[in-house]
């Protein structure tokens, strides 16, 4: 199934066992999403419960907030993460802060979703990786998958949960296929968010990434596999909240890591992870400084080729990694 796939039936199985759960932003309804992802739950629920909006994120995120507040669930669809941009003010200050400054009397159950990161050739206004922006917020909660059952197992958790949660989608991943398992395919398949997945067992070295750099990692790893170094692939799956659980049992088993991204390097997700390992007890058992691989400290080129040297490819991971190990 692909990702589409799993989010749309994660979107139906969800409007169908709750009437509060209604979509709302730019083309939603009628053209089934700019990227197909809410295809034909417009035909199926009608004008009330899919509603095409204007081109106003503020507008609409704002109507969507105050819809959860009044006891609806709201999923606010951007049709790029980079347009949330607009309506920074709705999801930080009314939608994040809401249940602690009413000192925990008003529940805000909103998702926030729709494409975060790089693309394909859409230049610096449509490329940028927010995962670490709002994974600083407290009071929101923070996904970004990276397989179809990631994607389906944690929308459907994110619908259910009562509080705000931005759900970070990436563009390219949309149509990549996955297994699905069968616990995946029913309608109770529910992920609990906050909780990593080893995508690869191994003991040389650990390697921590999220969304669309989590295949990176895999990549990096079936090629290390070659020359008899085995990689721990650590899917993080959710940002705030960081499973650093699975992140510390996994290096210190490896005594190495290497955090991978898509984002910018500072105060990225990489740079909180080694934060944090460093003021572990686990940092004693590391045997070579953790080393972040990013995208480039730039915005993204529109030119392919540059476009192409800004984000962490597959050989920039094996590179780090041999150099951690002592190879040539």
């Amino acid at each position: 199934m692909t990702v589409r796939d799993a989010l749309n039936s994660a979107l139906d199985e969800e409007m169908e066992r709750d009437d509060r759960v209604f979509i709302l932003g730019e083309e939603v309804a009628m053209y089934d999403g700019a990227y197909k992802v809410s295809r034909g739950l417009w035909k199926k629920y009608g004008d009330k419960r899919v509603i095409d909006t204007p081109i106003t994120e503020m507008g609409f995120a704002g109507i969507a907030v105050g819809a959860a507040m009044n006891g609806l669930r709201p999923v606010c669809e951007f049709m790029t993460f980079n347009f949330s941009m607009q309506a920074i003010d709705q999801v930080i200050n009314s939608a994040g802060k809401t249940f602690y400054m009413s000192a925990g009397e008003v529940n805000v159950p909103i998702v926030f979703r729709g494409p975060n990161g790089a693309a394909a050739g859409v230049a610096a206004q449509h490329s940028q990786c927010f995962g670490a922006w709002y994974s600083h917020c407290p009071g929101l909660k923070v996904i970004s998958p990276f397989s179809s059952e990631d994607a389906k197992g944690l929308l459907k958790a994110a619908i259910r949960d009562p509080d705000p949660v931005v759900f970070l989608e990436n563009e390219l991943l949309y149509g990549t296929p996955f297994e699905m398992s069968d616990e995946a395919l029913s309608k109770d398949f529910v992920l609990p968010i906050g909780k990593a997945k080893i995508e690869r067992p191994g003991q040389h070295v650990t390697l921590v990434s999220h969304s669309k750099a989590v295949d990176t990692c895999l990549e990096a790893a079936k090629l290390l596999a070659g020359e008899g170094v085995e990689c721990e692939v650590v899917n993080l799956r959710s940002l705030r909240p960081l499973d650093m659980d699975t992140v510390l049992k996994s290096v210190s088993k490896t005594h190495r890591l290497i955090t991978v991204e898509q984002g910018w390097p500072q105060s990225g997700i990489g740079a909180e992870i080694c934060a944090r390992v460093m003021e572990s007890e686990v940092f004693f058992q590391l045997d070579a400084p953790a080393v972040r691989v990013t995208g480039a400290d730039v915005p993204m080129p529109y030119t392919k080729s540059l476009e192409v040297a800004a984000i962490p490819l597959p050989p920039d991971v094996v590179r780090v990694a041999k150099k951690l190990l002592g190879l040539k």
